[in-house]
């Protein structure tokens, strides 16, 4: 599986960056880092990017790489997730504006009609956040945003993202134990 995995500027980076340490090798993970998102980095003290870009299966792309293979339908990506989402780029994605590598790759990805998941990081949702989220669900992408699920019974931060990671992948078709199922012993 070819897989985009884009981090936008929303709080929550680490919680992209612990989905790539999660990826299984046999993806081949094509990771975008926004502007925003290495900003937001700071702020949260976030100092995984170097363990994610130790994976032989992560190749990192600049937000300004517009000729990057995975900006072509050509290329074949089979599937993308914007985790975390924000408000901007989902607004972005909705009217097709397609300035940067992300927002390029999200374009491509919705003409080919292929699988993509967006998890936007924001409380309470704007009206106009809802609208742009209810169009883009019509289009088939997935909107799926870091919601817990207290039946897997978590009791650590950790638990709690391995469950959202898990959750995220479930959708992408990567099989996974991140988390107890329903109906797990």
């Amino acid at each position: 599986m070819k897989l985009i995995i884009a981090i936008t500027g929303a709080s929550g980076v680490e919680l992209g960056l612990k989905f790539v340490k999660l990826l299984p090798l046999h993806i081949k993970a094509h990771l975008i880092l926004s502007n925003g998102a290495k900003i937001t980095m700071k702020y949260e003290n976030s100092k995984d990017l170097e363990n994610v870009l130790d994976k032989e299966n992560v190749k990192l792309h600049e937000d300004n790489e517009l000729w990057a293979s995975i900006a072509s339908g050509s290329y074949g990506a089979n599937k993308m997730i914007i985790v975390p989402c924000s408000m901007n780029t989902l607004a972005k994605c909705t009217v097709g504006i397609s300035d940067t590598l992300i927002t390029r790759a999200f374009s491509v990805m919705l003409k080919e009609r292929r699988s993509i998941v967006l998890a936007p990081r924001e409380m309470p949702y704007s009206t106009i956040t809802l609208e742009n989220m209810t169009k883009l669900s019509t289009l088939g992408v997935t909107i799926a945003p870091p919601v817990l699920g207290y039946y897997s019974k978590q009791h650590t931060l950790e638990d709690m993202e391995n469950f959202m990671i898990g959750k995220w992948f479930d959708l992408l078709d990567i099989e996974n134990d991140l988390y107890k199922r329903w109906g797990d012993s």
